[in-house]
């Protein structure tokens, strides 16, 4: 490329704009705050006990188990932040690994997956089923949002008539768009359609989060 047309290209990048940030974002009208900053009220482990993980300076850290909301979620939306830790020898799953688990049962990956040609186990991935369409990732140690609308899977009687569908935000890109989904292993034992908890999961990394709020729909 000539020297002109290269400067015209990188002219046009910088005038792009840029997504609006929800860093930050307070619940709106409607919403629940299932995290406020200073401590873990309605979070519990899997063996029903109150949460143990962590809390300090807003935020709170992964650490002793899973835990889940004892409220229940059908169609919502899901404001979430989160950062992974700096974990320069670790490589794949070992690096900076959670997860966000929709109604208990649907995996939104946490993963330091910066910089990296995305597969269906990164950062943004729906478990082994969705490869986020751009990699929206910060590197570690700088705060990420994830901001998600999901729908509830149908049934009439037994019969599935509508697979669970969501969307995906993720610093202000869009990752995932009005997606069909499936459960997805690790979860909570519920059947998919049904009500289920927000639950993260401890996959032995320092993961931490803060800001944690869901508007039924």
């Amino acid at each position: 490329m000539h020297s002109l047309g290269l400067l015209l290209v990188v002219a046009s990048l910088a005038q792009a704009p840029s997504a609006p940030s929800t860093m930050g974002a307070k619940p709106p009208e409607g919403a629940v705050a299932l995290f406020d900053g200073k401590g873990l009220e309605g979070w519990v482990g899997r063996n029903g006990k109150p949460a143990e993980w962590p809390v300090t300076d807003g935020l709170f850290t992964v650490g002793k188990g899973d835990i889940l909301t004892e409220k229940t979620f059908s169609d919502f939306q899901l404001h979430l932040e989160f950062q992974t830790p700096y974990m320069p020898k670790a490589t794949g799953q070992g690096r900076g690994n959670s997860g966000v688990y929709l109604q208990g049962i649907h995996e939104l990956q946490i993963l330091d997956s910066y910089g990296l040609k995305l597969q269906d186990n990164d950062c943004g991935a729906i478990y082994k089923q969705i490869i986020p369409s751009v990699n929206a990732c910060k590197p570690p140690l700088q705060w990420q949002t994830y901001d998600i609308t999901f729908h509830a899977a149908k049934f009439d009687g037994s019969k599935l008539v509508k697979k669970a569908r969501l969307t995906v935000i993720q610093n202000g890109q869009s990752i995932i768009d009005d997606k069909e989904i499936v459960p997805t292993p690790g979860g909570v034992t519920l059947k998919d359609g049904e009500p289920g908890p927000l639950l993260l999961q401890d996959h032995g990394n320092t993961v931490q989060f803060r800001n944690i709020w869901i508007k039924p729909l």
